[in-house]
């Protein structure tokens, strides 16, 4: 018998693919969560042979949760049942942790046919996710600071020589205000916090002569 927790915040879903899933001979629904948080408490309770987590939920979402359950108990076998398909979903929930990635127009027996798989070892995957790995491994990795504009290139190098935005500004002919944008939008661009982190990262990558 394959115990499964299922977890999803919305109870008719929950009612439908559960019905479905305890007439079959093999599966069987143990327990049942209506958000991230139950779901990792039941999880590492109950250690069930699958979880089925949905991805958007209220307190904390299916990524997240997918994120602790991983840490804490690496051999759980999660299979995402989603309806959603943008690379904001898709990649961090796979890097999380989950073997299997499913999306709620799924046929019931579908998703009973990914259970089954996924319980003897396998990776069951919606063509379109599998579409989107494989053009992602096609796909020459951009190195971050190759989205910089040449202008935040240049502050970048001058936040290397310890300039503040007023110098900065200075400097550049343009206004402070300028200034703060044009940093708070190479921040985002290199994945950093703060301008040490960006001064940290142009050195580590060899952007200063």
């Amino acid at each position: 018998m394959i115990n499964v927790l299922f977890a999803d915040d919305h109870e008719m879903v929950r009612i439908g693919v559960t019905s479905y899933l305890s007439a079959q001979p093999d599966i069987k629904v143990i327990a049942e969560a209506d958000d991230g948080e139950k779901a990792v408490e039941l999880a590492l309770e109950l250690r069930p042979d699958i979880i089925l987590m949905d991805l958007v939920m209220k307190d904390m979402d299916g990524i997240e949760a997918t994120k602790l359950i991983m840490e804490q108990w690496p051999n759980a076998k999660i299979i995402i049942v989603t309806s959603f398909l943008d690379d904001e979903k898709v990649y961090p929930a796979l890097e999380a942790g989950a073997t299997s990635y499913m999306l709620k127009t799924s046929k019931a027996e579908e998703i009973a046919k990914a259970i089954r798989a996924t319980y003897q070892g396998q990776t069951v995957l919606e063509p379109e996710v599998t579409g989107k790995i494989m053009n992602r491994m096609r796909t020459p990795q951009v190195e971050l600071h190759e989205q910089l504009t040449e202008r935040e290139k240049e502050i970048l190098l001058l936040l290397t020589q310890g300039k503040t935005n007023q110098e900065i500004a200075d400097e550049l002919f343009i206004s402070l205000k300028t200034v703060k944008v044009h940093v708070s939008n190479l921040l985002g661009k290199l994945e950093v916090q703060d301008r040490t982190q960006a001064v940290i990262y142009a050195f580590k990558h060899h952007l200063v002569e």
